[in-house]
């Protein structure tokens, strides 16, 4: 798969890889983390690990032969299998006119070590860088694990149907308006509405949830669901390449392209660094010429090619991109999806949080809430039903829905009254059903409590007299009052709700779920204007989290913007920043958590590598350091550096 490619190598540039670069070369699809990890990847280095241990034992016991061209040609060998790929990279890059990188300091340092006679110490240090580079690469596909594996969510074949059989096709070549079947245990490769009556799907590789969700005729089935039960059939109605998982996996295969400022500043400071340190060694090979009195060369060589191995910049190069990787593969394993490492460094900053009402702390759903009839119930519920049912209004759906599987009863004379509800002849009776302005239409008396409930309320009235109401409300999710408790927790000064929704239902949610501030009954135009009101002051870095279809515009205009439900969602997969797959308000303060926790392992290693290598190229300069010493403060940080940095694979967020 092309991600599986354009991923590794956006890292590989980052992280300075030698041998991955080599690996991948020839790969097409998506093994090309299966070079990385096999065993062949690994015979170079076992090779010169063995020979070097070899020699280091010969040398050790005095053997009479391992001595003059056959130790050097021992040491050579040992040396060849992980030395010539960086030798290679170092001639590559000076062709390229990048002449001080990395791999020009560690090739000089152990060309120079070798013509010195420091054998052993020649081969450690390429050994060691070896070493090093498997590490980062296997720690990059560890944290390339929750990622990769969104890309096995859509299968590879389709069964389409055509005259009454199913034949397998690609994908790609299926049209909208097509019909295609999912077996039990299979994924839907494209989006489409359910031809059968129910069927239940594993969404757990699009939200990160396992558990089971029941769809219902004529509802959206999403590419990447998994198929529980019973052969299904879907009309297609988007394209392969339109579906909301080939809009995720865009989303994911750029993530890697937009860069933090911290890793964009050690970038500049490598190419800056890395010559000044090469003319500084020369300086400390050839300056002591004129001052000390007893110089010899190559004692200053010697010394000049440890600071090289020292202060090589690997470390800071590799353990920094791959920090800001394992955040963003972190997340998207908890059901966040971040569109480029450079948010990671703006969510640990927010102090404002501004969020929609509906679809984003409320299901965005309409359910009868209360029920409460002047006759029986059941035949209140019956005939309203009956009557709801002649609607696709939302609120119809809900009260139909209430009623559940139950036969209707027969209608006629059905009429709509514009703005205020419905009204039909049920079983010989006049039904009437809408808001209060019918009845009061009507002239059809009922109690005046109703009129103080700032809820969607349906009245009903059989015959000119009022027979009882049901309540309809949005269901507040499960846990938004704990995502407004978490927010709070994690530096969030205040959380505004702005709503479309009429102001009293506003307040009131607000109130239920301890919202700082709220404003209701708002056009788009005005979400805009009161996100501007808010950035108005400086000191402000704001979140606005909405479902990213009517909130494109203040998506866009926030600090960083958030799209819930973006599942099916385009316009949230194009206008956010960061994307929640599974619908829960509690995961922005994961989020924050997840940057945080990047932000604060970045600058761990920042730290290491600075502090560690100040020391030895001190010790290194005067003489107190060997080569040895040179290779733990280069290859001995880098490592020290990748195994902190895959640590956020395994933290709980």
């Amino acid at each position: 798969m092309e991600f599986t490619k354009h991923a590794h190598t956006e890292t590989e540039a980052a992280c300075c890889s030698v041998h991955a670069k080599h690996d991948h070369s020839h790969d097409d699809h998506d093994h090309s983390h299966g070079d990385a990890s096999s065993f062949k990847t690994y015979i170079p280095a076992l090779l010169s690990l063995l020979l070097l241990l070899g020699g280091i034992g010969l040398d050790y016991v005095k053997a009479s032969f391992f001595e003059g061209y056959i130790r050097l040609a021992w040491y050579l060998l040992a040396y060849i299998p992980v030395g010539f790929p960086v030798l290679k990279e170092a001639y590559s890059t000076i062709i390229k006119g990048e002449i001080f990188t990395e791999f020009l300091l560690m090739g000089l340092a152990t060309i120079g070590a070798l013509a010195l006679g420091e054998y052993p110490e020649a081969v450690a240090v390429m050994l060691f860088y070896s070493i090093g580079e498997l590490f980062q690469n296997a720690a990059v596909n560890k944290a390339k694990n929750n990622i990769k594996a969104l890309l096995d969510v859509r299968p590879d074949i389709a069964h389409l149907e055509a005259n009454g059989n199913y034949k397998d096709v690609q994908p790609n070549t299926v049209k909208i308006g097509d019909t295609i079947q999912i077996r039990v245990g299979e994924k839907a490769p494209l989006d489409g509405t359910l031809l059968n009556d129910s069927a239940s799907f594993n969404t757990a590789a699009l939200t990160g949830e396992s558990k089971p969700k029941t769809i219902r005729k004529g509802e959206q089935v999403l590419a990447g669901m998994l198929n529980l039960e019973n052969v299904i059939s879907l009309e297609v109605t988007k394209k392969f390449e339109d579906s909301a998982l080939s809009k995720i996996l865009e989303l994911v295969q750029n993530a890697t392209s937009k860069k933090a400022k911290t890793e964009l500043f050690i970038r500049k400071f490598a190419k800056v660094y890395t010559p000044i340190v090469f003319f500084l060694a020369l300086a400390l090979v050839f300056i002591p010429y004129f001052f000390v009195s007893d110089y010899e060369f190559s004692q200053w060589l010697y010394r000049g090619l440890v600071f090289l191995v020292i202060s090589c910049p690997c470390a800071l190069v590799i353990s920094i991109p791959l920090g800001y990787f394992g955040g963003i593969g972190a997340a998207s394993g908890n059901g966040i999806l971040f569109k480029g490492s450079n948010y990671l460094d703006v969510i640990t900053q927010l102090n404002t949080v501004v969020m929609d009402k509906t679809g984003t702390l409320t299901h965005g759903v309409f359910k009868v809430k209360e029920l409460k009839s002047e006759i029986d119930e059941q035949e209140f519920l019956t005939l309203l039903a009956s009557l709801e049912s002649q609607s696709t209004h939302p609120i119809a759906k809900a009260i139909v829905a209430y009623y559940g599987e139950k036969s209707f009863l027969p209608l006629s004379d059905v009429k709509e009254i514009a703005g205020h509800g419905l009204s039909a002849v049920i079983d010989g009776k006049q039904v009437s059903a809408g808001n209060a302005k019918l009845l009061k239409k009507m002239k059809v008396a009922y109690p005046a409590e109703i009129d103080e409930k700032v809820e969607t309320i349906v009245l009903m009235a059989v015959d000119n007299v009022y027979a009882g109401y049901v309540l309809i409300a949005d269901e507040i999710k499960d846990d938004a009052k704990q995502a407004i408790i978490d927010l709070h927790a994690n530096g969030v000064k205040k959380v505004v709700m702005l709503s479309g929704d009429k102001d009293a239902i506003t307040q009131k949610v607000a109130k239920e779920l301890g919202i700082d501030s709220a404003f209701g009954d708002l056009l788009p135009e005005d979400k805009v204007a009161k996100l501007t009101e808010i950035k108005a002051d400086q000191s402000n870095v704001v979140a606005f989290v909405g479902d990213g279809i009517n909130d494109a515009p203040v998506l866009a205009l926030s600090d960083i913007g958030m799209a819930m439900g973006a599942l099916g969602s385009d316009v949230a997969i194009e206008t956010a920043d960061v994307v929640i797959q599974n619908d829960m308000p509690s995961k922005i303060a994961s989020a924050i958590k997840i940057g945080k926790a990047t932000k604060k392992i970045v600058y761990q290693n920042i730290g290491l590598a600075f502090g560690v290598k100040l020391i030895v190229l001190v010790l290194g300069a005067g003489g107190l350091a060997t080569m040895w010493e040179a290779v733990f403060a280069d290859v001995g940080v880098a490592f020290l550096a990748i195994l902190n940095a895959i640590r956020i694979q395994r933290m709980k967020f």
